[in-house]
């Protein structure tokens, strides 16, 4: 896809937005597997669940602006869960894994967090105030899952991992 116009332009966004779901989509679940803190798996289990909704909105809105959601792969988000991948197995100690994927979690979801408040900028320039909505619901859950991985390194993860 050529971009010509701000909306081609808001338009690619989504349609990387989708592509950053679909792949975490893919991921979160084998992130649970490997976590070992029952809270930890519960919380990328929920998130993996909120992340398909969040790209069946995604492909709703390209849908409707008579856009491909499969278009684009996301490359930056592949890069960041291939790191995620190829750091599980060097971490042999189930309290350090878990912190490490605390840490990788946080890339990915401040990645989304970047790309959706950039989306969100684009469709209230367009006007598009449907679109602005959805999207701004999809940014608030994604702060609500960082802000959850941030309390669950400060109040046990990171400690169990510091004493191991």
């Amino acid at each position: 896809m050529k971009i010509t116009t701000f909306k081609d332009m808001y338009i690619a966004e989504l349609q990387e937005l989708a592509s950053v779901e679909s792949q975490l989509s893919a991921a979160l679940p084998s992130m649970a597997e490997v976590a070992s803190h029952p809270s930890l798996k519960d919380a990328f289990n929920r998130h993996a669940r909120e992340t398909i909704v969040q790209g069946e909105r995604l492909k709703s809105l390209l849908r409707m602006h008579g856009a491909d959601p499969g278009l684009h792969t996301d490359q930056a988000m592949q890069a960041l869960i291939g790191e995620t991948a190829k750091m599980v197995p060097l971490v042999l100690n189930d309290d350090l894994r878990d912190g490490a994927l605390i840490a990788s979690a946080q890339k990915l979801e401040h990645y989304e967090i970047a790309a959706y408040g950039s989306a969100a900028a684009l469709a209230g320039q367009l006007e598009l105030r449907n679109d602005q909505r959805l999207l701004h619901d999809s940014l608030e859950e994604e702060r609500h899952v960082d802000t959850l991985l941030t309390m669950l390194a400060k109040g046990e993860i990171n400690q169990d991992a510091l004493a191991a």
